[in-house]
């Protein structure tokens, strides 16, 4: 019987590409994303930034997002960064690695890279809306009555340490360090860059003083950080994001950052930012 094609299967045929694959993005290096506080985006498949990840991946990027006691302290937060990022060179082969940090995670690298000798493994540390000089929202959970602070900070040490298999938390100290005045007087002074890394840096903007709709699950915090730092995401102003080299305010608030999406705050794809940055990598040279 002779085969014949149907008007629907021709039509699926036609306009076929040569290259329907997206295109590759020829990094160098494999590209590790550090996520920050919190485990709003754990409750997805795979945890922190592993759908970005998984994303870079489809473009040809050696991408990896593990995950890290999300309530605990720099110093201990980034020792465990170290075994990941160990894990990391000795799976890939590679001799250095390239490292996108959202939030605390971009503190915990600076420590890395200053405090513990990772200058010698990183070329470069993207931070995206990093708290460098601090977050008043650390300062207003910290100032809550007695019983209200001990309540916030049992529930996060207690999650903390059953999220993840080798989980450990200490929220209030991790709070405490997230304070503007311990950014400025303690960690930004004690931990400088160092003059083999390059750093680069993104800010974040919605909500008030901005044209980008905000969550109202942020809008309280949005608005109490806008009164005394300005324009911010929810959780870290564009003041404190900015490091090293500044490369540009996002229209995104704190958890669409992260691919959180919600119907009721302005659309953003965590996807395409981060294939952004690995073609800014890819176009220096790392």
């Amino acid at each position: 019987m002779e085969n014949k094609l149907t008007t629907s299967a021709l039509k699926r045929l036609t306009g076929l590409k040569p290259f329907p694959q997206p295109e590759v993005i020829p990094v160098r290096q494999p590209v590790v994303l550090l996520h920050g506080f919190g485990v709003g985006a754990s409750f997805r498949r795979g945890g922190h930034l592993h759908e970005e990840a998984m994303h870079l991946r489809s473009r040809g990027v050696r991408a990896f997002a593990p995950n890290v006691a999300p309530y605990d302290t720099v110093k201990v937060r980034a020792q465990m960064w170290a075994k990941r990022l160990r894990r990391i060179l000795d799976r890939t082969q590679a001799d250095r690695l390239s490292l996108i940090a959202h939030s605390m995670g971009g503190l915990d690298a600076r420590y890395l890279v200053a405090e513990m000798g990772w200058h010698d493994a990183v070329d470069v540390l993207v931070t995206v809306s990093t708290p460098h000089r601090g977050s008043s929202i650390a300062d207003f959970v910290l100032d809550q009555p007695a019983a209200v602070r001990t309540r916030i900070v049992e529930m996060a040490d207690w999650i903390g340490t059953h999220v993840l298999e080798d989980g450990s938390a200490n929220a209030h100290q991790t709070l405490t360090e997230l304070t503007p005045s311990y950014m400025r007087e303690t960690f930004n002074p004690a931990v400088s860059n160092h003059p083999n890394v390059e750093y680069w840096s993104y800010g974040c903007k919605a909500g008030a003083g901005t044209d980008t709709p905000i969550d109202p699950v942020f809008r309280f915090f949005n608005r109490y950080l806008y009164e005394r730092e300005g324009v911010n995401d929810g959780f870290v102003s564009v003041r404190s994001a900015r490091w090293g080299t500044y490369l540009a305010t996002v229209d995104a608030d704190h958890a669409r950052q992260v691919g959180l999406s919600s119907t009721l705050a302005a659309d953003f794809d965590a996807n395409a930012f981060y294939a952004s940055i690995a073609q800014r990598l890819a176009e220096h040279g790392f």
